[in-house]
């Protein structure tokens, strides 16, 4: 497809979060020959849906007890936030870094908002860089080698999203002199 092709002529790839779960991964597991090429060589950020792509398992769009598999960078599943919260989340929320040294989290502070939009959020794994509480604790920011994820939009998040997106821009700057 032509969009693959194009994509590899790029330095990275940003999976948007834009969409519903199950007719994205469905597009994007019929090309997973490419997109396995684009996970092992490019610098990833994935934001909201574009970060539940990522994950091993997703509840969105399924009968209860039943997932949709993702792309399985990050591990564990994403799952509907509990009956007993307002959904979606939409606003601002705590980041807590609990995992410091990630390049994407350079200069921001733990207890940084960020602005949210989402009904469906990954639980808690090794993956996990920074956590938030909405109903529940789950994953803000997860890292796995040179891919990213924020549940959070970046794009919509003031100083410290453009802080986000500063620090992945000169990752990638970085990576192209390697």
């Amino acid at each position: 497809m032509r969009i693959f092709r194009e994509a590899y002529e790029h330095d990275a790839i940003v999976f948007p979060g834009v969409g519903a779960f199950k007719p994205v991964i469905r597009k994007l597991q019929e090309n997973r020959d490419h997109i396995s090429k684009l996970l092992e060589e490019k610098p990833i950020l994935g934001i909201c849906l574009g970060m539940q792509l990522l994950y091993e398992r997703s509840e969105e769009g399924c009968p209860p007890g039943e997932y949709l598999h993702g792309l399985g960078v990050f591990r564990g599943d994403v799952r509907r936030f509990p009956a007993n919260v307002k959904i979606p989340q939409m606003g601002w929320n705590t980041l807590r870094i609990i995992r410091r040294g990630c390049p994407l989290l350079s200069g921001v502070p733990d207890g940084a908002y960020v602005y949210y939009a989402n009904s469906y959020a990954p639980g808690l794994s090794d993956d996990a860089v920074a956590v938030t509480e909405y109903g529940v604790k789950f994953t803000a920011v997860a890292q796995r080698g040179m891919i990213f994820g924020t549940q959070f939009h970046p794009e919509k998040s003031g100083r410290w999203g453009l802080k986000i997106i500063e620090n992945f821009i000169k990752l990638v700057e970085g990576e192209k002199g390697r």
